[in-house]
């Protein structure tokens, strides 16, 4: 195995190294630093996840995986924090029941918070201090870093519902200005193109350089028809339309599963959407706000999803047709809304932008794919715990594309693939409408 001699500098690279850690954990902490302590504790649904919770599992992480490894004589911060906060690797034991997080009243934020400085701490030492590191140290760091980044997004959706089951409907961030009268009208006059990808066979999965999931592996052909897609997102008031010719009340358009939930669970709308004073308002970051017909609709499940595709007369992209398309069409990072901008909201394709040009692949909402969460050919589970990281989840799912607003923008690829259940609605999720071409 090579050494870290390899590489031109060893006191250069333990910077670098350094520099993302420190960024990335604080960023962590920095998501919670506006919730109050009891804001930290509350779980109230399976899905969701205690912030407190979060904070201290990747915390486990980073001890687990890397410090108990590679330093001689480690000592645990506390002998009980991996029955805690082990999330469900079955091969390191023993853990909490996920539906039973929020009972952990115990340890206390500030016991949470030492956690991750005495972890902080030993980690950097062992960067700064340690003369030789073997590859499979940095694979190491560099997959924590990923799993952390992974953590923020669910951080950023969790606190979002969590803080929309308060009745005071409270503020995580200071309320976004809303668009003028004047621009959403402007913008709103554009329909959304539709763009034509050619058929044909095509290559998708990873094939850079640097960090790929190993679902994402290996690249391989696929044979695709041609196809359209719309060159945006859906948008709230799109949605509004389907709802208002009763979408929600027309069995036809939806899979019977999705049909008998809908029914079930009372949908009428998006969640997070509410009426007050007869107009449609969200729960956002931002707190209560009136609905934005120009912007992605979000926070819908997949049948959800389907339902509008159907009842537009189209349909949803498989994820083959998505990552082609964004190839096809050069999809950047650098035109989408991430986490970064600390908006936490997909935002409308600006009024100048290209019809042309495909917007919205990367940055604003998952876009739901149908297609099953599978191993791609040639998949292997890796060895060990980690071979629970991503391969004992692949049966009924659904893959999405794209990213969210939620998301690091350094987190993301062409090749990305995430996957929930076809019912989820926590997080930012949303539509993007296809169409099949003849030859």
């Amino acid at each position: 195995m090579s050494e870290i001699q390899a590489f031109p500098s060893a006191v250069r690279v333990a910077q670098s190294w350094l520099a993302r850690y420190r960024a990335v954990r604080a960023q962590s902490q920095a998501l919670c630093a506006p919730l109050l302590p009891e804001d930290t504790v509350v779980q109230p649904m399976l899905d969701v996840s205690p912030p407190k919770w979060h904070l201290a599992h990747t915390t486990w992480f980073w001890e687990t995986f890397l410090l108990k490894e590679y330093v001689p004589g480690y000592q645990l911060f506390h002998p009980e924090y991996a029955f805690l906060f082990n999330s469900y690797y079955n091969s390191l034991g023993s853990r909490v029941n996920r539906a039973d997080r929020g009972t952990l009243s115990r340890p206390a934020l500030a016991d949470v918070l030492a956690y991750r400085a005495h972890v902080d701490a030993a980690l950097e030492a062992l960067l700064t201090e340690t003369d030789e590191l073997p590859t499979t140290f940095y694979e190491l760091l560099e997959l924590g870093l990923q799993h952390e980044q992974q953590h923020q997004e669910l951080l950023a959706t969790d606190i979002k519902y969590i803080l929309s089951t308060s009745p005071l409907a409270p503020a995580y961030l200071a309320a976004e200005s809303l668009l003028e009268g004047e621009e959403v009208e402007a913008v709103a006059s554009g329909a959304a193109a539709w763009l034509a990808v050619p058929g044909g066979i095509h290559r998708i999965g990873f094939r850079e350089t640097g960090f790929c999931f190993d679902n994402e592996l290996a690249a391989h052909e696929v044979l695709l028809a041609p196809f359209e897609l719309q060159n945006r997102l859906v948008t709230n008031a799109e949605y509004l339309a389907f709802m208002e010719t009763g979408g929600y009340r027309d069995f036809r358009y939806w899979m019977g599963e999705g049909w008998d939930l809908a029914q079930a669970q009372g949908w009428e709308a998006p969640l997070y959407w509410m009426q007050k004073e007869g107009c449609w308002h969200r729960f956002t970051h931002h707190g209560l706000q009136a609905l934005n017909p120009l912007a992605p609709v979000t926070h819908i499940s997949f049948y959800e999803a389907d339902a509008y595709a159907n009842w537009a007369g189209a349909r949803l992209l498989t994820e083959a047709e998505w990552e082609t398309a964004a190839r096809h069409f050069g999809a950047s990072t650098a035109e989408g809304t991430w986490l970064e901008s600390n908006v936490l909201d997909p935002q409308p394709v600006p009024a100048d932008a290209d019809p042309t040009a495909c917007h919205q692949l990367l940055g604003d909402c998952w876009e739901w794919t149908y297609s099953a969460y599978h191993a791609y050919p040639g998949y292997q589970r890796a060895a060990g715990a980690l071979g629970e990281y991503n391969g004992k989840f692949m049966v009924n799912q659904l893959v999405l594309r794209g990213g969210s607003c939620a998301t690091p923008e350094s987190h993301i690829r062409l090749s990305y693939r995430n996957f929930f259940h076809a019912d989820k609605r926590w997080q930012f999720t949303g539509i993007r409408l296809a169409r099949s071409l003849s030859e």
